[in-house]
Order: structure tokens, then sequence, then C-alpha cells
């Protein structure tokens, strides 16, 4: 396709205020939209809240990926939310719809046939609807229980054709709805990461220390009656950089680490095998519950300046080990 406006644009001042100017519409559009906000929102909120099902977002064209996306933004805030194109539904996916759903449906002019056509069902099932148009009067609106209205005064596209202004609108009512439940639930970041375990902050907020520690076998330990040279192999076999000196019911006495070993040799000469490692090690060294979050290791690590951390029960033994190796493998830090 031949662009012949090319050379008008050639400058980057040229594209910044196109670019500047969209930018300006669609910002205008929901400022706009705020100012008119009234009780058609609260009592949207009211119904979403009360929702005994889950909420159905529908939408035609356009208006089908932005209430896709208000379904992804609703689910994973708390309210039970999914997406059904309204093409498939009157061909079958109704049936995915419940008596206890709200139903969510998008369409700037309120006249898409695709969600018209199913509207009547939806009444005669008893579903709540919801609808967002740009035209108070459309047919999807007088369906609806409560209509918000998401028109706008221009499209930003300069040929008032493609949805820009109008699609920017929904979705921006749509992040009002779902913040606006997201604060009546009371939802939380720990509720978050539940339904982000693999992001960040679902690592962050829920791994354990008990995921992660080093236990059993792995876990590197030798008696008070240890020679240092039977602490470093110990140490060489579990890879910690460390082993723990517990008596004989586990319970934590110390600990030995390689910078103990580095600042015992910078003191002068050592007979390791004659020298027991209770006299080199640390009592008393920092440690951590197994039922603690990673995050909470990896903020004592950083804290206190070192590589590792021993994990002991109510009673102090022994029951874990782990290092910041650990928590990088795991991405909690």
């Amino acid at each position: 396709m031949t662009a012949p406006n090319a050379e008008k644009m050639s400058s980057d001042d040229a594209w910044i205020r196109s670019g500047r100017k969209v930018l300006a519409i669609e910002q205008q559009a929901i400022e706009d939209m705020a100012a008119r906000l009234d009780a058609g929102f609260a009592a949207a909120c009211r119904l979403l809240l009360a929702c005994k099902g889950r909420v159905v977002c529908t939408g035609m064209g356009k208006s089908g990926h932005i209430a896709n996306k208000i379904a992804a933004t609703l689910a994973s805030t708390g309210t039970p939310s999914f997406f059904v194109h309204p093409g498939e539904a009157s061909h079958g996916d109704l049936g995915m719809i419940l008596d206890t759903d709200v139903v969510l449906a998008l369409s700037n002019s309120g006249e898409s046939d695709e969600i018209n056509m199913i509207m009547p069902v939806l009444k005669r099932q008893g579903n709540v609807i919801i609808s967002m148009t740009g035209k108070p009067q459309s047919r999807l609106a007088q369906f609806s229980d409560v209509h918000l209205d998401v028109s706008v005064s221009e499209e930003a596209c300069p040929l008032g054709l493609a949805p820009t202004s109008s699609t920017t609108a929904s979705l921006a009512l749509g992040d009002a709805l779902a913040v606006a439940l997201l604060e009546a639930r009371g939802f939380s970041s720990e509720d978050f990461a539940r339904s982000h375990p693999a992001g960040s902050l679902g690592r962050r907020l829920l791994v354990r220390i008990e995921d992660l520690m080093h236990q059993g076998d792995d876990l590197p330990t030798v008696p008070a009656t240890a020679s240092v040279t039977e602490a470093l192999l110990e140490m060489s076999q579990k890879r910690l950089g460390m082993t723990a000196i517990v008596d004989e019911r586990m319970g934590l006495l110390g600990v030995f680490t390689d910078g103990d070993l580095r600042r015992a040799l910078s003191a002068g000469p050592i007979d390791f095998s004659q020298t027991p490692v209770a006299t080199l090690m640390v009592a008393n060294p920092k440690t951590v519950a197994a039922g603690h979050l990673a995050v909470e290791a990896a903020h004592l690590l950083e804290r206190h300046q070192i590589n590792g951390l021993l994990v002991v029960d109510a009673d102090n033994r022994l029951v874990g080990a782990l290092n910041i190796h650990d928590l990088l493998r795991a991405r909690v830090v």
C-alpha cells in the first residue's frame, strides 16, 4: 500500500504531534466519562458483587477484545469471570452461562446483531445484564438491567471509523469496575498472588522456606566433637558453604561456614585434624522457621550480610538449611 502522506510525516515532530493528538483525544474521552459517572456505576458494582455465579463478558469485534481483557482483569482480582464470543454463544456456547451469572455486554453502537440475538434468551433464563454502549437508546441498552454510558465525543482515528477513543473508554471503565470490586472484597496482594503463582509477586508471596530448604540426608551436620577436617568434609559433600553443629537430638549448637574457615586461617596456623570445630563455630547463629516466606529469608541474608541460613523448629531443633543460591534458583530474589 502506498503512503501518499509520507513526506508530510517525514520529521520526528510530525510523528510526535500525531501521537500526542491521539493521546489527548483519548484522555479527554476518559475525563468526560469520569465526569458523568453516576449511580448506574454503583448499581453495576453492587450487582457484580452480589453475583452468585460468574461474570460473563461478551462483545463483538474490537469490543470483544476489550470484553476479553475485562474478564481477565476481573478474574485476576477476585471476581470469577470469563469471556464468551456472542457468535459462538448462539451456536451452543450459551450452555456455558448459568442463571446465576451476571452478563457484561459491550457494544459501542449497542446494535450488534450477534449480541442482541442472545439477549432475549439470557433475559428468559433470568440473567442480570449490564451493558456498556455509546448509545443509551440502543437495543442493547434497553435490554439491560443497568446501562453504563461509554460514549465519546470523537474517535482518535481521523476518519472517525476505527474504534479508538471508544475502546479506550470501555477498557478504562472495565478497570474501574474491577478495582471497585477489589476494594469491596478486601482483595489483598496475597489473594492476587494465589492467582498468579508463576509471576514474581506470586513467588514472593507464596514460596515458603520449607519449599526450598535442604533436609534429611542433604542437610550438613556434624557433632560438637567433630574436628575441623570432618566439618570441611561434610561441607564439601553437602555444598552449602556451611555445616550445622548439633547435639544428639539435632538441637542446634552453632554453625561453621567457609567464612569462619578463612578467618581462622588468617589468625595463624591451625591443625584441622586436631582442632574441634566447636572451638571455631558461631554459637546462636541466625535461624529461620520453615513456615516463613522465602522472601523473609532473603531479607535476613541481606540484612546480616550472610550467605546461608539454618532452619529450626519451635524447640530449636535443626530441620533444614538454605543459601542464597536456593533463593536465586527459585527466583525469589
